[in-house]
C-alpha cells in the first residue's frame, strides 16, 4: 500500500511534472520532424508556405512597430521608427500578394550570398593558413558550388530552393527537440529511481527494521 502511494506520489509530484514537460518537448520534436518531412517531400508547396509566412510575420512586425513608435513619439528616432515600420508593412503586403516573385528574389540573395560567402573563405583560408585550413577550404568550395548551382537553375530553383532548406530546418530542429525530451525523461526516471531506492534503503534501519530500536524482546532480554 504505501509503496503504491509512493509511487502514485512521485507520479504527481516534481519528477513527474518535468517528465511529462519532456515528453511534450518531444512530441513537439515528432510534430515538427512530420512537417520538415511533408514540406521535403512538396518543396513547392513549402516554398509558398514559407513566402506567405515570412509576409504576415512581416505585416505583424510593421503593425508592432507603428504602435511602438506612436508610444513614444517624444522620442528623436520617432520617424526613422515609423519608417522602418511602414517598409515592414509595404514588404509584407508585397510577399503576400506575390509569394512567387518574392521567392525568385529571396532565392538571388540566398544563391549570392553562398556565392559570396564561399569565395571569401577560400580566400581567407588561402591567406591565414590556420589550423582548420583544410575544414575551410572545403566549406569555401561548397558555398561557392551551391550558390553557382542555385544561380545556373535559376529562377526555376526559386521553386524548391527556399522550401528545401525551411524543410530541412524544421527537420533537425525536430530531430534535436526529440533527443532533449527523450533524455530528459530518462534522466528523470533515473533521478526518481535512485531517490526511491534511497528511501526504501533509509526505512530499512528504521524502529521496524532489523536492529532498530523496535527490535524484538529477544534482542533485549538478559540472560538468567
Amino acid at each position: 500500500m504505501s509503496g503504491a502511494r509512493r509511487r502514485k506520489d512521485g507520479r504527481a509530484g516534481p519528477h513527474g511534472r518535468l517528465s511529462r514537460s519532456f515528453g511534450r518537448l518531444a512530441l513537439l520534436g515528432a510534430v515538427l520532424v512530420v512537417a520538415g518531412l511533408v514540406g521535403l517531400f512538396y518543396v513547392g508547396f513549402a516554398t509558398l508556405t514559407t513566402m506567405i509566412l515570412f509576409g504576415w510575420l512581416l505585416l505583424v512586425g510593421g503593425v508592432v512597430g507603428l504602435l511602438h513608435a506612436f508610444q513614444s513619439r517624444q522620442s528623436n528616432f520617432f520617424w526613422l521608427a515609423v519608417v522602418v515600420a511602414a517598409l515592414n508593412l509595404a514588404a509584407g503586403v508585397v510577399v503576400i500578394r506575390r509569394p512567387e516573385g518574392a521567392a525568385e528574389t529571396l532565392t538571388m540573395f540566398a544563391a549570392l550570398l553562398f556565392l559570396a560567402g564561399g569565395v571569401f573563405r577560400l580566400a581567407g583560408g588561402l591567406v591565414v593558413r590556420g589550423p582548420q585550413f583544410g575544414w575551410t577550404l572545403v566549406q569555401g568550395a561548397f558555398g561557392v558550388l551551391l550558390g553557382v548551382l542555385v544561380l545556373a537553375d535559376w529562377p526555376h530553383s526559386s521553386l524548391y530552393v527556399i522550401g528545401t532548406f525551411f524543410s530541412l530546418a524544421l527537420l533537425f530542429d525536430g530531430l534535436g527537440l526529440i533527443a532533449i525530451g527523450v533524455g530528459g525523461r530518462r534522466v528523470v526516471s533515473m533521478v526518481q529511481q535512485e531517490g526511491q531506492e534511497g528511501q526504501e534503503g533509509h526505512g530499512g534501519g528504521g524502529p521496524g527494521g532489523p536492529g532498530g530500536p523496535g527490535a524484538g524482546p529477544a534482542a533485549t532480554a538478559h540472560p538468567d
